[in-house]
């Protein structure tokens, strides 16, 4: 990578790593450039559905400013960034994905009935000044292109002003404000106390996760979109195990692998790939992916494509590394299976959202007593004052997804967890066994295993579209899965 420092070099530190800029090479820099405007007909993605998500906010605060920062820029080493992506409830209020958003705010100013939507972004830089080719963190040197003011209020539909203009105005007096805190300290700083509503970051909060609750066709497109993208992963997963079993640390060239198609076909991975081979699967989240893979043990891949419009995909699937299950494989697999069968079964609309979750632990559970691991009744175990059988489960059978994996976590307890299911609430379903290498209660044989299903769903008017159907989940059908594809 190219050494961008920029601050000047003293005797205390090394400062920047470029040669000083000559007014002669300032004055050069400044001439000579043709123009170059953005497509005129460019727009943000979903343009048209994003004035009646913003009405639908305006609804809920009638009277109150309303502030939704993108985020900022978080180093991740000296001069180094993390690649940015802006806050969900942002990109979701604007059509705003890209990397070019850091530090820029949608305000919501009450006016008549409603409110106007500002969004005030940091603009193209001009070529008559040094910030285009010196400002290694904003600068379209060093990392590209971003719209004027103009051309993202035509992308957009929002009126547009420059950031410069955010603390004047916040500085002033104002109206009650609501602000989606926590995101931008610099904003945060701005607002200041005084002039938030008692409790109201989190009561707003939790608005802008639950305005997102229930997904619009457009929504759904762009969820089965990030799907398909990350069944493909899985194909390329497959095809490359040959090579990730020679590799010392094969759990990592599984990872590269997925990640390269993620990267290729959207904006790169939802959320960190888990590349869990043996004993590792039996760590809920394992993304250190350093271990080895051995043939006769299973590979647990938990991976999802993020789409260029943020919405995410969360699959799991649990793979013979030989190409064929064990007889013990089979059977603890078929059982994870048999659960997974019950949840999606329990999925409908007014379900209550913990009903799939129920019927497929009363399956686990009762697998477990059939093979002699769970010593109590299985209505003892899942009576909430035991729950014993979790030791060998522990967390629940699926989440809301989205455009973040665990999507609208911040919503109410009675809209979300406590509440029922809705036509098209999308979600995962993802029982799971995590048999410990060093749990004296388990057979020998069982000792070591981690098995994980895990498919999207949309709820439907009578039940539920399973919208990873293309990737194989019984045990024959992946096994003729994975021949076929390491033949070819």
């Amino acid at each position: 990578m190219t050494e961008t420092l920029s601050t000047p070099s003293t005797g205390l530190h090394t400062g920047s790593h470029d040669l000083a800029v000559s007014p002669a090479l300032r004055d050069f820099m400044t001439t000579g450039w043709a123009p170059s405007p953005l497509p005129a007909d460019l727009r943000v993605p979903g343009e048209s559905l994003m004035a009646a998500r913003r009405a639908r906010l305006s609804a809920r605060f009638p009277g109150e400013r309303l502030i939704v920062p993108a985020g900022r820029l978080a180093v991740r080493s000296n001069d180094v960034d993390h690649r940015f992506r802006p806050h969900t409830a942002f990109a979701w209020l604007t059509g705003f994905t890209g990397e070019d958003q850091p530090g820029n705010v949608l305000l919501m100013e009450p006016a008549g009935s409603g409110h106007q939507a500002v969004l005030y972004l940091r603009p193209r830089s001009s070529r008559d000044g040094e910030d285009f080719y010196r400002d290694r963190r904003y600068g379209e040197y060093w990392v590209g292109r971003r719209p004027d003011l103009d051309e993202a209020a035509a992308m957009s539909g929002l009126r547009c002003e420059h950031l410069d203009g955010l603390a004047k105005l916040l500085d002033g007096a104002a109206p009650t404000t609501r602000l989606l805190a926590g995101v931008d300290g610099e904003v945060d700083r701005l607002v200041g106390g005084d002039r938030l509503r008692p409790s109201g970051d989190d009561e707003f909060t939790a608005a802008l996760a639950e305005l997102r609750l229930v997904k619009d066709p457009w929504e759904v497109g762009q969820l089965q979109l990030a799907v398909d993208h990350t069944t493909a992963g899985f194909e390329d997963v497959v095809r490359a195990l040959p090579q990730a079993l020679r590799h010392a640390r094969g759990e990592r060239w599984i990872e590269g692998v997925f990640g390269l198609r993620a990267r290729a076909e959207g904006n790169g991975v939802g959320y960190e790939t888990i590349a869990a081979a043996g004993a590792h699967a039996c760590v809920l989240h394992w993304t250190r992916n350093d271990g080895p893979l051995d043939r006769d043990q299973l590979l647990l891949l938990d991976a999802g494509v993020e789409t260029d419009t943020l919405y995410t995909a969360d699959i799991t699937r649990t793979l013979p590394l030989s190409g064929r299950f064990s007889p013990v494989q089979r059977t603890a697999y078929d059982l994870v299976l048999a659960a997974q069968d019950a949840g999606i079964a329990a999925l409908r609309p007014g379900a209550r959202f913990r009903d799939f979750h129920q019927a497929a632990m009363r399956v686990i559970a009762e697998g477990l007593h059939e093979w002699g691991v769970l010593k109590v009744s299985p209505e003892e175990a899942l009576d909430p004052a035991s729950g014993v059988y979790r030791r060998w489960t522990l967390c629940s059978s699926g989440h809301m997804l989205g455009m973040d994996v665990h999507d609208c976590a911040a919503a109410r307890a009675e809209t979300y967890l406590d509440g029922v299911l809705e036509e098209g609430h999308v979600l995962t379903v993802e029982p799971g066994l995590y048999l410990q290498p060093d749990d004296e209660l388990l057979p020998a044989e069982l000792r070591g295993m981690g098995i994980r299903i895990e498919d999207d769903l949309v709820v439907t008017a009578n039940g539920a579209q399973l919208m990873s159907k293309a990737l194989p989940r019984e045990a024959d059908t992946i096994e003729a899965w994975m021949g076929a594809l390491l033949d070819g």
